[in-house]
């Protein structure tokens, strides 16, 4: 497959330990695959030791029908079905030799947030030796992302079987359950 088009949201952005839990208020980031700036973003956390980074992959459905927003979660951004249906949470474009869809494409609008058709999920990833925050200093984790788990991580998916999926409903959440095991920790840098 060939990628034109990959955009996802990331919300409640926090590490955690055994005893304390950071989270960034209010913060709602739109990465997209063609934007560099989108790809990074910083915020506060206290001095620790954190073994934990957790966040939703997704929009809350508290800020899925809070109506006109700004920022990441402007309509603007292309990532807005309607009042009803709510955000995209992420969304992927292309081509597929393997598509039966006109022009061999490929899209996937991956959204749903009330009740059994809630596509958001917690995401928690395990650092391999703890995040440490030092008062003073900048902390930078760098999270791979692999885009083949659209298809292949629990819920086997095909691009031939299924080219297309653009409303909420047990495909979205299918996808939206592989595509939570896309994010890995890849490696943590204290400067």
């Amino acid at each position: 497959f060939r990628v034109s088009k990959f955009k996802y949201y990331i919300c409640n952005t926090g590490v955690k330990n055994s005893v304390v839990q950071q989270k960034e208020r209010s913060g709602y980031h739109l990465v997209d695959a063609t934007i560099a700036a989108s790809q990074s973003f910083t915020y506060k956390v206290k001095a620790g030791e954190y073994p934990v980074l957790f966040f939703l992959p997704g929009v809350d459905s508290i800020h899925n029908c809070s109506g006109a927003q700004t920022g990441a979660l402007d309509p603007l951004n292309d990532m807005f079905w309607t009042w009803n249906s709510g955000y995209v949470m992420a969304k992927l474009e292309g081509v597929s030799p393997a598509s039966p869809s006109v022009n061999q494409r490929i899209e996937y609008h991956i959204g749903g947030y009330k009740g059994r058709d809630n596509v958001v999920q917690p995401i928690s990833l395990s650092a391999a030796k703890p995040i440490i925050i030092s008062a003073g200093k900048t902390t930078e984790v760098v999270i791979e992302t692999d885009i083949s788990k659209w298809w292949q991580a629990g819920n086997p998916v095909t691009i031939r079987e299924t080219p297309v999926c653009s409303t909420p409903g047990q495909l979205a959440k299918k996808i939206a359950a592989n595509y939570s095991h896309m994010f890995t920790i890849k490696s943590i840098r204290n400067n």
